[in-house]
């Protein structure tokens, strides 16, 4: 099992919890931590710790999930890999360019 296939079963993964816990949250204060004992009261005192730890937990998950992204990209390329530009190879671009001959035109576009 490569290191590639390894980042990805992670990324799918942290990207489910994400989903989950976005979807969890109300975005107007809700979700779980009003079914715990109403909306602007603490009758649990968990309420207010809850919404904290929902709130803690994407900005975690959506962090751990970029930086899978980013290591992913380097398992990609090996670790080192080649970032020179192919079409600044020197035999690639005297190929592109045209031969030199002794044709000469003039101003008329006739070749003499």
């Amino acid at each position: 099992m490569s290191t590639f296939t390894i980042f990805i079963a992670l990324i799918i993964f942290v990207a489910f919890l994400l989903i989950i816990v976005i979807m969890v949250q109300n975005p107007k204060g809700g979700g779980l931590a009003s079914s715990f004992g109403g909306g602007g009261t603490q009758q649990l005192g968990g309420v207010q710790k809850t919404t904290d730890f929902l709130d803690k937990s994407t900005w975690t998950l959506a962090t751990l999930l970029l930086a899978l992204i980013l290591l992913s990209n380097i398992s990609i390329m090996g670790g080192a890999g080649v970032t020179d530009s192919k079409a600044l190879d020197q035999t690639i671009m005297e190929n592109a360019l045209p031969s030199d001959t002794n044709t000469q035109t003039d101003n008329t576009g006739d070749t003499k």
